[in-house]
């Protein structure tokens, strides 16, 4: 049982309760986009039992006629295991997802899992053209190669900020220099994409420059946004007539992922606080 202090974060335990939340998503004129929660695997088995778990929430999404995805972590389906046992895994869920038609996006982990994370995704949309897509951390000073690489590559890319801590070898040093670099990414995929753009921000002046861009060129983009923030502004912007999908995680691996959420913003940290306090 999640406590309700996490539950505006995280859609239960259950797959059928976060299947459930999709269904109110969609009420709302908004897709969701369902994780399980887990990751940081360092044996085969409970990787591979994960990836059973995606490969039936796609037959479940599908049952029920839900508009909704999955998203899945490399080191939650066997990427710290080996390369070969993540691929293997990945292709198996985006197989499964694809049967259902189903779409997968690849959550994108720390800089030294880019390469093999990229290399997965790759090879898997070159037999499931327009059924993958891969986050990609606008932080990393490589940013730029990675998404000319995936410009010929049939994979819709999620661009986000980054929240992992890395080093200054590879990472932009300042919030302003990621935003700015943000911003010129999201000019390139604009500009260079036609595979699928999902602007992953919370950030008001990042989804300004997705619209505006969108005006520029006309291609087609999505939002996304997590559970539990920015809710309100979520629902306006898919009254407008954006297309907007929420972020659903799930499962009894909540605690790690609740306080990751709440120390990334002074607004969340102030809910979990009046919700202890009850006021």
């Amino acid at each position: 049982m999640i406590p309700p202090i996490a539950s505006r974060f995280v859609a239960g335990t259950s797959a059928s309760g976060a299947l459930d939340h999709v269904s109110d998503c969609n009420q709302d004129g908004m897709g969701g986009i369902l994780n399980l929660l887990g990751e940081h695997y360092h044996e085969p088995e409970p990787a591979a039992e994960d990836a059973d778990e995606y490969c039936h929430l796609a037959s479940q999404l599908a049952e029920r006629d839900l508009n909704g995805t999955i998203s899945v972590k490399p080191s939650q389906i066997g990427i710290d295991v080996g390369p070969d046992v993540f691929t293997a895994n990945f292709e198996r869920i985006v197989e499964a997802a694809a049967a259902e038609d189903v779409f997968v996006w690849c959550d994108m982990e720390d800089h030294t899992t880019t390469d093999t994370t990229l290399d997965a995704v790759e090879s898997t949309a070159r037999d499931h053209p327009n059924g993958v897509g891969v986050a990609i951390q606008a932080n990393l000073t490589r940013t730029r190669d990675d998404l000319e690489r995936l410009a010929d590559v049939p994979a819709a890319v999620r661009l986000v900020k980054g929240a992992y801590d890395e080093p200054s070898s590879v990472a932009l040093d300042s919030k302003a220099a990621v935003d700015e670099a943000y911003e010129d990414h999201l000019e390139f995929l604009f500009r260079e994409f036609d595979q699928g753009i999902a602007v992953g921000s919370h950030d008001t002046k990042m989804l300004k420059t997705a619209v505006d861009l969108h005006k520029e060129y006309g291609t087609p983009f999505e939002i996304q946004m997590l559970m539990g923030v920015r809710e309100d502004a979520q629902r306006e912007l898919a009254e407008k007539g954006y297309e907007v999908n929420q972020y659903i995680p799930y499962g009894d691996k909540w605690m790690q992922y609740f306080y990751r959420r709440v120390r990334e913003r002074k607004e969340n940290a102030l809910f979990a606080l009046r919700a202890v306090v009850g006021v």
